[in-house]
């Protein structure tokens, strides 16, 4: 109660002098307060109007060398800083300096990326040393400030991981980073790729809250059990890495390797084609399981088909075991696409599809969205023949992660 007290004492004083106070006058008025109240002085008024500690102890020091003895230059003293004064940040100094910090966090970027922090896994004296040897001389305390004004924060641990973590699992995030950046630089299509959550057609609830005349929230159905009429929506994206426009089928029977094949085709004729009119080649970032999993023997199959049909290599790579939430499309587009239907019950497909259509972003996120009505049967067996008929080229490094599919005929 006490310490609350003169808190508000301190507060209101410094309301009413500091504006009539100069920079000195300030930390030695605060020292004395400081002194006046004892043990704990400091940290209280530092609190109560927001000064450093250390711009108070100096104070402490000004008030106790009255005399000036420790300065043989008395009028050192009594210079004050001018407006603008002291030591400039560090990014001012050196421009590159913020380029070069996001440059060399990118690749190893941790965390959820649903969420709008980030984290990463290096240290900021890691990061300073960096940035020191590569002349960008810089404190690990300043590396904090930075990654602070960027976004990024220190996380406790929080269950996002769905696997074991594999030992190669950061070399892979740099093979692709490495890919992704290799086909942008030449002008060539890269596209993340994964199945949303499957969501239940009709008067459900859905997470989230929307805009409702005041205890007037929509009702809805207390059980969520599938109606078998209106059935299950299936929505499997593909994100243009390079462009931040997004094609979303919605699919109503199976999510399978065929399904996922042909919604990358719908995506390269309704928007890729327009894009990429010198495309070459394709790259593809997917996760490792699931309809596009890369022990998939279907989705080896089905790439050959779409190598096929667009007469381009297809190169594929896959993220670790555990780190589907870290592919592109999850944070840039899924995330987006669900903050856009939050709290709406999902009735119909054309709801879906429109409310996907919608989504946009003050980064220039733009969607397109279709239904693809077409049946897709599971428990497909690819034999050893199929397969060895895929013109599949493996990649040195994890061949089962990395690989490219050759088209067997060229496009007509």
């Amino acid at each position: 109660m006490q310490d609350r007290q003169a808190l508000k004492r301190v507060e209101a004083i410094y309301a009413a002098l500091g504006p009539v106070m100069d920079e000195r006058m300030r930390r030695q008025w605060a020292a004395a307060e400081a002194q006046a109240y004892g043990w704990g002085g400091v940290r209280l008024v530092g609190e109560a109007i927001h000064m450093s500690p250390n711009t108070i102890r100096k104070g402490m020091g000004e008030l106790t060398a009255r005399e000036r003895e420790a300065d043989p230059n008395p009028e050192t003293n009594d210079r004050l800083r001018q407006e603008g004064g002291g030591r400039k940040k560090q990014i001012e100094v050196d421009p590159g300096l913020q380029v070069a910090l996001e440059q060399l966090i990118d690749p190893v970027t941790r965390g959820d990326p649903q969420s709008p922090l980030r984290w990463t896994c290096k240290s900021t004296t890691r990061l300073a040393e960096e940035l020191t040897g590569h002349r960008h001389p810089v404190s690990a305390s300043t590396v904090g400030r930075m990654l602070k004004a960027a976004g990024y924060s220190l996380q406790s641990n929080r269950k996002t991981k769905e696997g074991a973590s594999h030992p190669d699992r950061n070399e892979q995030f740099e093979y692709i980073n490495r890919a992704v950046k290799d086909f942008q630089q030449r002008d060539q299509p890269v596209v993340s790729v994964d199945t949303k959550k499957k969501e239940l057609i009709g008067e459900f609830r859905n997470t989230g809250r929307e805009w409702q005349p005041k205890n007037e929230p929509v009702q809805v159905l207390i059980h969520d059990f599938m109606d078998k009429d209106l059935g299950k929506a299936i929505p499997y994206g593909v994100y243009d890495v390079t462009t931040n426009q997004g094609w979303v089928s919605v699919g109503i029977d199976h999510d399978t390797a065929e399904f996922a094949a042909q919604a990358i085709r719908r995506w390269w004729h309704k928007m890729g084609m327009k894009r990429h009119r010198h495309a070459r080649e394709l790259l593809i970032t997917a996760d490792g399981g699931g309809s596009n999993g890369s022990r998939s023997r279907l989705w080896k199959v089905a790439l050959q088909g779409l190598a096929d049909h667009l007469g381009i290599p297809v190169y594929v790579c896959h993220f670790p075991p555990g780190t589907s939430k870290w592919n592109k499309i999850e944070h840039r587009m899924f995330s987006h696409i669900t903050q856009n239907w939050r709290g709406r019950p999902l009735v119909s497909h054309e709801v879906i599809v429109n409310l996907i259509a919608a989504t946009s972003t003050r980064q220039g996120l733009t969607i397109q969205a279709e239904l693809d009505s077409a049946a897709y049967p599971t428990g497909l067996k690819i034999s050893d023949d199929v397969l060895a008929a895929v013109n599949l080229k493996p990649a040195n490094f994890h061949g089962d992660w990395n690989y490219r599919v050759l088209p067997l005929r060229k496009k007509k």
